[in-house]
């Protein structure tokens, strides 16, 4: 980086919502802005996430940006290799490429009061910028759990973030520790060549189905010879989940049916009865996030894989010990423990007003105007913020939402003038984050009976949205100004700044 580089907006993150602002900033005529990236390429949790089997959840044709279809996707359910290749087409094809830093992983952001712009420590040198858009996303850091005697543990452990590609698992005895989204892809994948695989779960998920299948030829060709075509689908896509929200948010015993056919599914490929009720949710689907695969299942039902109803509970030598006793000698241990989410390390490295960090001011939980906004943190805005995550749907609509008051903020700040700043009132995000927790308390997260990662270490939901996307497309449709104080730097410092400048 240039020595004082100074730029009008820094962008946090290279996935969807860090490509997704860095289009959005182009198409506002905004060029004066960079992309920073701890890695060596975009992608986010898409280039994070290589381990076998990984595919999205969300139909292909909804889980990409509205303005940038992609009539070639090959599959209905598109796999890893996919979606990142459609990421570094879009990098690409609106000319991102200039404003990338990569290998700058930020180290420390800190507000300036006196000049009202954010100081950024990188890996790769320091800039200011006067906005600074975080899209870290909340499934970036893995978390891996605290276990006695993991470090003793003398084969491969590895999160399934981070997969081991130079690990062959070939005739190894391996221990999966989780049953979330990535391992119910995981396991159906390694099963087949894994002498023993054991799989430690510590609570069941409810699995539907995947409906996926490859996308013919022809049906491609439809997409990009009639464009219209391609909306219909993803229209039609996304209105089938808007109506699926009343059942999450407002009438959570509507979704008995819907266990009545998980269960099924389950039955279909598990024909011990003892496996079964492993197997079987206590829980109100829905709770946490539903899951899908046709392959979970069958693979659970294979004689080289054992089902452990019990979290690990320490490590001895090669020998995976958990809570109900059970003994397990591996050769290696495969983390799907999630991420941190409700406490995301960023915030530790966020210094707003007074010298108090992101972290700090969260303490007692996450909270954010319109799911962007700190109080204390003028000209901060994030991107998949508290409460904006979703239980069923495309998380791509929530951020070209975000995007939408992104670009509103900076022309709010342009038509104030000056060298200007916006910090969120803390009544404003006290009352918003009142609304969004009162809608909480009767959707199925909160009510469904289960702990899952949406709920924080204070037992509150901070990271759901508690409604459709369309109500959250216009709550942030615009910025209002009687939500945040408008902060100016004196004219007298300005023209101070400006005479330096000139002379400089």
């Amino acid at each position: 980086m240039a020595e004082h580089e100074h730029v009008r907006v820094a962008v946090i993150g290279s996935g969807f919502g860090g490509l997704g602002a860095a289009v959005r900033l182009r198409r506002e005529g905004i060029t004066d802005f960079v992309v920073l990236e701890r890695a060596g390429s975009v992608g986010g949790t898409w280039r994070d996430n290589s381990y076998p089997g990984c595919a999205c959840d969300v139909p292909s044709h909804l889980y990409s940006f509205s303005f940038a279809p992609n009539p070639d996707w090959p599959r209905t359910f598109s796999g890893q290799e996919h979606i990142r290749a459609y990421l570094e087409r879009v990098a690409d094809d609106f000319g991102l490429r200039p404003h990338l830093r990569f290998d700058s992983e930020v180290k420390l952001m800190t507000w300036d009061a006196g000049e009202l712009c954010w100081h950024i420590e990188t890996a790769s040198g320091s800039l200011t910028a006067d906005v600074v858009v975080s899209a870290t996303g909340p499934l970036s850091d893995p978390k891996i759990p605290e276990i006695p005697g993991l470090d003793s543990f003398p084969g491969r452990v590895f999160h399934s973030a981070r997969w081991d590609h130079d690990f062959d698992l070939r005739g190894k005895r391996v221990a999966m520790v989780g049953t979330g989204a990535s391992a119910i892809q995981i396991v159906p994948s390694i099963q087949p060549e894994v002498a023993k695989l054991t799989v430690f779960q510590r609570t069941p998920p409810w699995v539907m189905p995947r409906m996926d299948r490859a996308i013919g030829t022809a049906e491609r060709k439809l997409h990009q010879a009639l464009p219209f075509t391609a909306r219909l689908r993803r229209g039609l896509l996304w209105g089938i989940r808007e109506l699926q929200v009343q059942a999450f948010t407002k009438h959570p015993d509507e979704l008995g049916l819907v266990e009545q056919l998980a269960k099924r599914n389950m039955a279909r490929a598990i024909k011990d009865p003892a496996l079964r009720a492993k197997l079987t949710p206590d829980y109100r689907i829905g709770c946490k996030r539903i899951l899908l695969s046709s392959a979970y299942y069958p693979a659970l039902a294979k004689p080289n894989v054992d089902v452990v109803a019990s979290g690990v509970s320490e490590i001895r030598g090669s020998t995976v010990v958990a809570a109900d006793g059970t003994e397990t000698e591996v050769d290696a241990i495969v983390f799907g423990t999630g991420f941190h989410v409700t406490d995301m390390p960023i915030a530790e490295r966020v210094v707003g007003v007074g010298g108090v960090t992101l972290a700090e001011a969260w303490k007692g939980g996450m909270e954010a105007l319109r799911g962007g906004s700190a109080a204390g943190f003028p000209n901060w805005l994030s991107v998949i913020g508290p409460n904006t995550g979703l239980g069923n749907s495309s998380m791509i609509l929530m951020i070209e939402s975000q995007l939408n008051y992104l670009a509103d903020y900076l022309r709010q700040l342009d038509t104030l003038g000056g060298r200007t700043a916006l910090d969120a009132r803390p009544a404003a995000v006290d009352r918003w984050n009142r609304r969004v927790q009162e809608r909480m308390k009767r959707t199925v997260w909160n009510t469904g009976g289960c702990t899952s990662w949406y709920l924080d270490a204070n037992g509150r939901n901070t990271t759901v949205w508690p409604g459709t996307t369309s109500e959250f497309r216009q709550a942030t449709r615009r910025v209002d100004l009687t939500e945040y104080e408008v902060l100016r730097k004196p004219v007298q410092a300005e023209r101070t700044a400006a005479r330096s400048e000139a002379t400089a």
